[in-house]
């Protein structure tokens, strides 16, 4: 088991049209993270892992995006992404480990493969508690709550914070880790999905998106 009980994982990405877009600035991100107390890091992105990989030993949960829009599935759809995320360093695959349409081996194959051909932990998000029985029927390490809300099927149940109900569902059924990861922006949120039972929990834009807080700074006081 790679990331520690407790801990907490940032993550560290940046879209195309961000100003810190790229591994340079990810990886001076990964270092601050660490610098700061975190003990993981996800990232996405060969170039971005690789970057990150040089500067820290933290486990890295990889994803490779790709977006078409014939698919909605874009983290990790396949082997191919797989095996690029593993050769780039990270020790952890992250997959969207939904049912939905994707440009890729189906869930189970795909989790079966990244353990026995790559070799690596998986780590994989869900949106309901189905789709957590399944990837831990499927061998995933952890299942993490990163998809909840973001699904057709969940958006409906979307909220400005967090899916702690699910998140205490998972905890209560599953005999695996289970991470919590979507919409946790405040240090009390964090605290309480480690007092529900999370292993782990994971932030990313609160913490590594200037962009993204300065608008909600603003909002506030306009």
């Amino acid at each position: 088991m790679l990331i520690p009980k407790g801990a907490l994982v940032v993550s560290c990405q940046a879209r195309a049209d961000n100003p810190l877009h790229g591994p340079v600035y990810m990886s001076a991100m990964a270092l601050a993270a660490e610098a700061g107390g975190a003990l993981g890091i996800r990232a996405n992105g060969a170039a971005d892992i690789a970057a990150i990989r040089a500067v820290t030993g933290l486990p890295i949960i990889g994803i490779a995006k790709v977006f078409d829009e014939n698919f909605p599935v874009y983290i990790t759809p396949g082997f191919e992404q797989a095996a690029q995320v593993a050769k780039a360093g990270a020790e952890i695959i992250g997959i969207d480990a939904t049912p939905r349409l994707r440009n890729g081996e189906p869930v189970a194959r795909l989790i079966g493969r990244i353990r026995t051909e790559l070799g690596r932990e998986v780590f994989a998000d869900i949106a309901t508690l189905e789709e957590g029985r399944a990837a831990h029927a499927a061998g995933a390490t952890y299942v993490a709550t990163t998809l909840a809300g973001y699904t057709e099927e969940t958006a409906a149940r979307k909220t400005e914070g967090p899916d702690l109900e699910l998140l205490s569902a998972l905890v209560a059924e599953l005999p695996v880790p289970i991470v919590a990861e979507g919409r946790f922006d405040t240090p009390e949120l964090v605290a309480e999905a480690l007092r529900r039972g999370a292993h782990a929990v994971v932030v990313g834009t609160a913490i590594t998106n200037p962009r993204e807080i300065t608008k909600k700074f603003v909002r506030a006081i306009t």
